[in-house]
């Protein structure tokens, strides 16, 4: 997991998490994830203009999986296209070759009114997705959310439908909410779907009124928490044990017990 604070410049935030994604490479990762919104967190009437998947922004995160012959997971960025003047919040995953692999467009989109503290209408820019996405990974069936998406457990459900073991969320989670609903809803999502959870998140101030609460987070099958960022920019590696996760569906095979109205 790569935990950063992305800001008002593009270029600058490029660059911390192409410094991020070798570290992670040091370390052997097999597969690194960047958080919501890697490209840009400033104010709106200065943000840069999207572009589409195969743009020059995203190029370079291309040639770093390639590069380091890991499996990297570019968080999120404004993607061009939405129509409308709106774009879409778009996740993107390269192969060990800089191949891509899968794109998801965010389905649930953050409008909220919290008097005193928050104002935020995602959707005034943002066009929703409506397609869940899974991703195999050398055999390991990935499912893709981001951020909001953590409130609809209905999503993930249909993710391990489609077979995903791994489930990740990429964030920029508001520190007034994150306090009280992140490690729970996050917790929440790898017991109930059985799956591990890899949340890698925005921390700090961004544009002025805006603080994400970081404390990026491996979460395992069994609901424990196998890694969490410290309160900084930075690398925090994790191990997902497959054979772990098929032993506790096999223990407690909930995901077999379920029984529809």
């Amino acid at each position: 997991m790569c935990q950063m604070n992305s800001r008002g410049d593009r270029g600058a935030n490029q660059k911390v998490a192409l410094d991020l994604l070798a570290q992670a490479a040091t370390t052997g990762a097999d597969l690194a994830v960047l958080p919501e919104y890697t490209d840009y967190l400033g104010p709106g009437r200065d943000a840069p203009s999207p572009e589409p998947v195969d743009g020059p922004y995203l190029a370079a995160f291309a040639d770093a999986a390639a590069a380091h012959r890991m499996w990297v997971v570019a968080g999120s960025f404004h993607e061009a296209g939405a129509g409308g003047g709106r774009t879409y919040n778009t996740s993107v995953v390269f192969d060990r070759a800089g191949t891509v692999t899968a794109t998801y467009r965010k389905i649930h989109l953050y409008d909220v009114e919290i008097a005193g503290r928050v104002s935020f209408h995602e959707s005034r820019s943002v066009a929703a997705g409506d397609t869940p996405v899974t991703v195999d990974v050398e055999g390991v069936r990935v499912g893709l959310s981001i951020c909001y998406d953590l409130r609809f457990p209905e999503l993930y459900r249909r993710l391990v439908d489609d077979g995903a073991q791994v489930l990740l969320a990429p964030s920029a989670f508001m520190l007034h909410t994150g306090r009280d609903h992140w490690e729970v809803l996050l917790r929440a999502r790898a017991i109930e779907n059985q799956c591990y959870v890899v949340a890698a998140a925005q921390i700090g101030d961004h544009e002025p009124g805006r603080t994400c609460y970081g404390r990026s987070m491996i979460i395992d099958p069994w609901g424990l928490v196998l890694a969490q960022a410290p309160d900084e920019v930075g690398v925090t590696v994790g191990d997902l044990d497959v054979a772990r996760l098929r032993r506790i569906r096999a223990e407690l095979p909930s995901l077999t017990h379920r029984r529809l109205p």
